[in-house]
């Protein structure tokens, strides 16, 4: 049943935020936390609902104290995911003025300072992941470097953030397709890593999703006479014209994996879809984009409304095929291989799903 642009991302925010009281996640400082608030927000910025700063507010505080720091969180783990419910400070701080939303950001910039780097400054995903840059920590940490920069008045992160765009990009990407691979390993230690490029195998979907929302959001904060701004929107078209290459011509949708089109059990998928229908309309809408690309963006959400989303008889909405997740390493390993991402469970109203549909939604309604 095809949805209605205006109504989807309200009805399935509306439910998913009910439901969400129950997750496991919900009591858990996470980054799945931060892509629902981010969604949450977009939606009250459109739509001015009470509700939906009601419901940010309410998270965050299980986790913001008085003194600004921040529940089941810790420094010293080194996690750029732990940057990204972050985000929500930022807003909460400008709608409440509560100081503790402050002392908070500064207690994440605090990581964001000291986070180990490659010798080229690229940010390690993790400290128990050594020299290595994975696109989705791109998401996590650089649109909240350029906006703490913006609010705070401290141009210095606008460049710290540009070169984590620049420098993933230049390390990962295939020059053949132009698409970027899952991650980079500078010391090529990793067994997922390739001698030649230490670069992973496979060009995940949902990677490459991370890498085009965190270039659209960075860009909102960046100063448009920063020097290294145009090149981050070229290498943006760049990306852009890679995806429409490997866009399933028939729904309208994006390969789990991108890099493997039509092979056996390579499923087409809502994270990546929704990544790259969010990104490439609001990078049309903002003028970074050749306005070419709005049809793209439709065609891929008219896909997800008439072969992803399904509604049952209570008029509930279920996003499908969802992959639950994949990474590289650690215990026990991911070795990175086609055997390994197409495994990985698929799930149904995933939350690293939902949000970036519900802010596809928004941006087909701004179109």
């Amino acid at each position: 049943m095809k949805q209605t642009l205006q109504h989807t991302p309200m009805r399935m925010a509306d439910q998913f935020m009910e439901s969400y009281r129950n997750h496991e996640l919900y009591s858990t400082w996470h980054y799945e936390n931060g892509c629902l608030l981010k969604a949450l927000e977009e939606l009250y910025a459109t739509t001015g609902e009470q509700r939906y700063f009601d419901y940010i507010k309410e998270l965050m505080d299980l986790y913001i104290q008085e003194d600004g720091s921040i529940r089941f969180y810790t420094i010293e783990e080194y996690n750029l995911d732990q940057i990204n419910q972050g985000k929500s400070l930022f807003f909460l701080l400008e709608k409440t003025g509560e100081e503790k939303y402050r002392k908070a950001s500064e207690l994440l910039m605090t990581q964001l300072k000291g986070q180990p780097r490659t010798r080229e400054g690229g940010f390690w995903h993790k400290k128990i992941y050594p020299f290595q840059m994975w696109l989705d920590g791109l998401y996590m940490a650089t649109p909240y470097l350029t906006q703490y920069g913006a609010v705070n008045g401290e141009a210095k992160w606008f460049d710290k953030a540009a070169l984590q765009l620049l420098l993933v990009e230049e390390r990962t990407r295939d020059a053949r397709s132009g698409l970027l691979y899952h991650a980079w390993d500078e010391s090529k230690e990793q067994r997922w890593s390739s001698g030649e490029t230490g670069c992973s195998p496979h060009v995940w979907s949902r990677a490459v999703g991370w890498y085009v929302m965190a270039v659209v959001d960075t860009l909102d904060y960046l100063p448009v006479d920063h020097e290294q701004r145009g090149q981050i929107i070229g290498i943006f078209e760049r990306l852009a014209n890679a995806l429409v290459h490997v866009q399933d011509q028939q729904t309208g949708l994006w390969p789990h994996l991108l890099d493997q089109p039509g092979r056996e059990r390579n499923y087409l998928e809502a994270s990546g879809t929704s990544m790259f229908v969010y990104a490439l309309a609001k990078g049309v809408r903002k003028g970074y984009l050749s306005g070419k690309f709005k049809a793209i963006a439709e065609k891929g959400y008219q896909g997800l409304l008439r072969h992803l989303l399904q509604t049952d008889q209570e008029g509930m909405l279920s996003l499908t095929q969802c992959n639950g997740g994949a990474g590289l390493g650690g215990t026990p390993y991911r070795d990175g291989s086609y055997e390994y991402y197409v495994t990985e469970s698929i799930r149904i109203n995933d939350p690293k799903s939902v949000a970036p549909f519900i802010l596809a939604g928004v941006e087909m309604e701004l179109a």
